[in-house]
């Protein structure tokens, strides 16, 4: 249950039959949620639309509107495209469950329901709606939530670990010049060459996620890092000059011409990795590891072409 201090999820109940959102107001209610209620389509419309919920727990079968009409609306508008709807059904309709699944419904109950699974459900929904948005929508790797979370309990367990920042040079030449598009390929591209160099260096646990823009980090025993950046280095390398025009790729530079009309040349993009380590000495929070890391990126920045630079100071 939430403690007073804790932001409760909010939870739209929508039901024609006033007795049944009684019993799950109250329930949901116990159990930590905040709890609105509609008795009705257009009004559970106005009400996402007005404070969009966590999540809505929707009635099928209502005389005014029914729900898939309103699961229907609530997808095709933008405030609550992405809001969590766990729809209720008869029993005896299966094919109101397959359209409501269609429609974009993450999951469904059937009517008479137990309350223990409703509840369940509801969590279990929420928890995945939780990390799908903690979900980088570009690359499907971890964001800064979960980053934080991994390096809070990493740091936090005193266990032996590797914080390796890494992020793209010459990529904003690279963006100005082929367009975002094509540099949002390059990204997907890196992503995947540190998710195969995760899978390559022996570390089991091995994590990475996903800053924002062309900034990466991964977290990774100090046994394996040194591999882990030889490994994306090697996988960055192999794949990027297949981003490049024939000509820029044959000439290993772009020519970009700034505001004033000058034209500068900017070799082909490359991938530099800073790494902070307790390995050699204490590390006191993420906050100090992911300083280090950075630090240290600065370093193998400063080296032409892709590179890594690990932190060896004692």
């Amino acid at each position: 249950m939430a403690t007073s201090d804790e932001i409760k999820e909010r939870i739209l109940v929508v039901d024609d039959d006033p007795d049944i959102l009684q019993f799950v107001r109250v329930n949901l209610e116990l159990e930590g949620f905040e709890v609105a209620s509609a008795a009705g389509g257009m009004e559970a419309l106005e009400a996402a639309r007005e404070r969009p919920p966590d999540l809505v727990l929707l009635d099928v079968m209502m005389p005014e509107m029914d729900g898939l009409s309103v699961l229907r609306r609530l997808r095709s508008h933008r405030a609550t495209a992405n809001v969590p709807v766990i729809i209720l059904t008869a029993k005896a309709l299966a094919e109101d469950r397959v359209r409501g699944l269609d429609l974009g419904a993450d999951d469904y109950i059937t009517k008479p329901f137990d309350l223990e699974e409703l509840i369940a459900r509801v969590r279990t929904v929420l928890r995945r709606a939780q990390q799908m948005r903690d979900l980088s929508p570009l690359t499907g790797l971890p964001g800064n939530f979960r980053i934080t979370a991994e390096l809070e309990e990493r740091v936090g367990g005193s266990q032996l670990l590797s914080v390796v920042h890494a992020d793209l040079d010459n990529f904003k030449a690279f963006n100005d010049h082929y367009g975002f598009m094509r540099g949002d390929q390059v990204i997907k591209y890196t992503a995947q060459a540190l998710l195969q160099a995760a899978a390559d260096c022996g570390d089991p646990n091995a994590f990475v996620g996903h800053v924002g823009g062309d900034d990466f980090v991964a977290i990774v025993h100090p046994d394996y890092v040194e591999e882990f950046c030889k490994s994306t280095i090697r996988h960055f390398d192999d794949g990027v000059l297949d981003f490049y025009d024939t000509k820029d790729a044959l000439q290993g530079y772009i020519e970009v011409t700034d505001r004033r009309g000058e034209r500068h040349a900017f070799p082909i993009a490359s991938i530099s990795l800073g790494v902070a380590t307790n390995q050699r000495r204490r590390i006191a929070s993420e906050w100090e590891a992911s300083a280090i890391a950075s630090e240290m990126k600065e370093f193998a920045k400063a080296q032409p072409g892709s590179s890594y630079k690990i932190d060896r100071r004692t």
